[in-house]
């Protein structure tokens, strides 16, 4: 296992997120947080002694804001805000999206604006270490004031409540904390609030899918070629002059991995002075789609880099001195709106590249649309449904894409009577990236299914190296269609060869 990320606040990347989520790294504080941490801390329990009247520290919470709450009862105050905010339903979300809402929420806390206790932030990294995962809903947040209600269980678990999932087995929170030689936490003032007061839940959901989509760009184009190729099409569009006089990057990117995967094929030259002069425009406008939605992905990289570095508290401590002096400001930093609006934009760009993907598919299995492949691929047709119910599959997915592709970011309702009058919805867009970049996952495992019949069909003629690399490790998992068989395990199989059987393909690729 790799050395635990040192969390810093401020250098948190996708890459360690997905390695913490699916290949279970753990996370450690850096002596420069913990000290930042130390200090936020100092200025919490100065206004408290002090009795000073701050947010969420010594009052209630939203409308209830301005009932100040006595001393003795500030760490039943924490307590009942966690528990009265743990009223998340639905899906439990899956253990390594946990982990990587545990190392967010942490990473947060270490910017050093939250005034919680080190000890605290440790305890939570151990739990992460440990493989500890709180039982979270994945439904109840509409992210704003954070994602208070899947955190709040969460911090549950941290307080030795509930349910946690441990090696597999689900077992109450006080018995595995006591497995591992840990102790519950028991919140002091304004801790509660620290680990409920974010936007990590949707971070979390739609940056491990962010992470996803990022995977399929490349998978995309080499798909396409093969695609392109079994349809005997043109590689006369991807000319790099065409894509230099519309010079946005991810078009040009995407038109030089076509070049590149169609070039020296055999079936290529096979019909390079035919009469046809234009391929359809899911042929030949793929690097427009695949490159816009690689852009899309860039831009939301960036954001999402941003707020997993971020400090999303509400109210925020800022230290002026070095003995608790200090001020706490409230303000908004928990609003998903940054977040919401691009998870937005790419489940409408996920979308858009399973919709054209599976017109490719549509192509290679309609005989009006192929030229002279037989219809859905399979010969003694009629005997034999060949890929009619694969592709169908396809358009039911692509259609489902569309469906999600209405943008939750655009929806508010008002919460805790009025003061929280406009929410971001910031989860709900979300899951439905999540949905839908599964959804492209499988589109593009059919359309390598489909392209890769053609090329059987097109023998003995071949295609380039590479894209011969590439059907050659479908074949070593799924047989050619001869004839009818149970078709779910042949898309299954071809897209666990998409998702993680190419990556020393996609790596030569721009």
């Amino acid at each position: 296992m790799s050395e635990p990320i040192l969390l810093t606040g401020d250098s948190l990347t996708l890459a360690d997120l997905t390695d913490v989520a699916y290949r279970g790294r753990s996370a450690v504080l850096s002596e420069e947080a913990g000290r930042r941490i130390d200090a936020s801390r100092a200025v919490i329990d100065r206004a408290v002694t002090e009795d000073r009247i701050v947010y969420g520290v010594t009052t209630g919470f939203g409308k209830f804001s301005d009932v100040v709450i006595p001393r003795d009862k500030l760490r039943q105050l924490q307590r009942n805000l966690v528990e009265s905010h743990a009223a998340g339903v639905g899906e439990v979300l899956p253990y390594e999206t946990v982990r990587a809402l545990m190392l967010l929420r942490s990473n947060c806390l270490a910017c050093g604006f939250s005034g919680v206790r080190r000890s605290t932030v440790e305890l939570l990294l151990a739990m992460l270490a440990a493989g500890i995962h709180p039982r979270v809903p994945s439904q109840g947040s509409v992210g704003a004031s954070g994602d208070l209600a899947p955190l709040a269980h969460l911090a549950r678990a941290v307080m030795g409540e509930g349910e946690v999932e441990l090696r597999g087995r689900v077992v109450p929170a006080k018995e595995a904390l006591a497995q591992a030689g840990l102790v519950p936490a028991v919140f002091e003032a304004k801790e509660g609030l620290a680990l409920i007061n974010g936007t990590q839940l949707t971070t979390s959901v739609g940056g491990l899918a962010l992470a996803r989509l990022l995977s399929l760009l490349k998978a995309a184009d080499l798909v396409t070629a093969l695609t392109i190729d079994a349809l005997k099409g043109t590689d006369a569009a991807f000319d790099a002059r065409i894509h230099a006089a519309r010079p946005h990057p991810g078009q040009s990117a995407s038109a030089a991995n076509l070049r590149a995967l169609l070039a020296g094929s055999p079936l290529r030259e096979s019909h390079r002075d035919c009469a046809i002069v234009q391929d359809a425009y899911a042929l030949r406008c793929a690097p427009q789609v695949h490159g816009t939605v690689r852009d899309a992905a860039a831009h939301a990289l960036r954001v999402v880099t941003t707020e997993m570095n971020s400090a999303t508290d509400n109210p925020m401590v800022f230290v002026t001195g070095p003995d608790g002096e200090g001020e706490l400001i409230s303000g908004g930093n928990f609003h998903a709106a940054p977040v919401a609006l691009v998870f937005d934009m790419l489940t409408a760009a996920a979308t858009d590249l399973a919709s054209i993907s599976e017109r490719r598919t549509e192509r290679l299995v309609n005989p009006t649309l192929s030229g002279d492949l037989p219809a859905f691929l399979v010969k003694e047709g009629g005997l034999h449904s060949g890929f009619m119910m694969i592709h169908v599959t396809a358009a039911a997915l692509v259609s489902e894409c569309k469906s999600n592709s209405f943008p939750a970011s655009v929806d508010s309702i008002p919460t805790s009577a009025g003061k929280e009058d406009h929410v971001s919805m910031g989860p709900i867009a979300a899951r439905k990236l999540a949905r839908n970049v599964a959804n492209l996952e499988v589109v593009l495992a059919i359309e390598l299914l489909a392209a890769a019949q053609a090329i059987d069909l097109r023998r003995p003629l071949r295609s380039s190296p590479a894209l011969e690399d590439l059907h050659g490790r479908l074949r070593s998992r799924v047989d050619p269609w001869d004839a009818d068989r149970y078709a779910a395990a042949d898309i299954e199989r071809a897209r666990d060869v998409l998702v993680s059987g190419i990556d020393d393909l996609l790596a030569v690729l721009a």
